[in-house]
């Protein structure tokens, strides 16, 4: 599915909105899937996936003999965002820092988006997230809180919330407020995002090194 198909998926050409929830797909929370049968679950309930990450493209062309998209999760929250915009779909914003929160909120505001509540990534009661959430009247709900809490999240939310769209952004809120530097084009187009996030911050060498544990069984046809 490409980009378009997909926002035209959650938000139809006649302004309904989809209800369900999407998952960006990539060599990460495969492998936590692979470990933890509870992350395993909740990307298979998932009514929409998509591949954010070249080593999930990459096997998926392999294995489909087919092209493959790959879709940057900011890049489709961002597209996203806009044809709330244009249809006035209402959102409710959760996760992230409360400064980069405000940012966020006032930035998409400035961009017509129907912005009715937000609540940053460290609440302590979730019943009133819930509850604030259902007397906004949301309809599309992004939740930046980092893999796989905001999975978890959701996963209960939408039990509560039937009727909204849920999608898992993980630090988009921080690409698109200016906090956190996304790689450079040239990096993009040579598919080494992964690799300027590394040199950028060290402290990811950990979760890059379930990377290679990926490609090495992807080599090898383990998954």
């Amino acid at each position: 599915m490409h980009q378009q198909q997909l926002l035209e998926t959650i938000i139809s050409p006649d302004g309904q909105v989809f209800a369900g929830a999407a998952i960006a797909i990539n060599p990460e929370k495969v492998m936590a899937a692979r470990h933890d049968p509870k992350v395993a679950a909740m990307l298979s309930q998932a009514e929409l996936r998509y591949a954010d990450g070249i080593g999930v493209v990459m096997l998926m062309r392999r294995r489909l003999k087919q092209p493959v998209q790959r879709i940057p999760g900011c890049e489709l929250w961002q597209s996203l965002m806009l044809r709330c915009a244009a249809y006035q779909v209402p959102v409710y914003l959760v996760g992230a820092r409360s400064e980069v929160l405000a940012q966020t909120k006032v930035k998409l505001v400035h961009q017509g988006v129907p912005v009715v509540g937000a609540t940053d990534g460290y609440f302590n009661d979730e019943q009133q997230l819930l509850a604030e959430i259902r007397q906004s009247g949301a309809k599309v709900i992004p939740v930046a809180m980092g893999s796989p809490r905001q999975e978890q999240l959701i996963a209960r939310l939408r039990q509560q919330l039937p009727d909204c769209f849920f999608m898992g952004v993980g630090g988009s809120f921080d690409v698109f407020t200016g906090q956190v530097k996304r790689a450079p084009a040239l990096w993009c187009r040579l598919h080494l995002e992964w690799l300027y996030r590394l040199l950028s911050q060290p402290s990811r060498i950990g979760r890059q090194g379930r990377l290679v544990q990926y490609l090495w069984l992807a080599i090898w046809e383990r998954i």
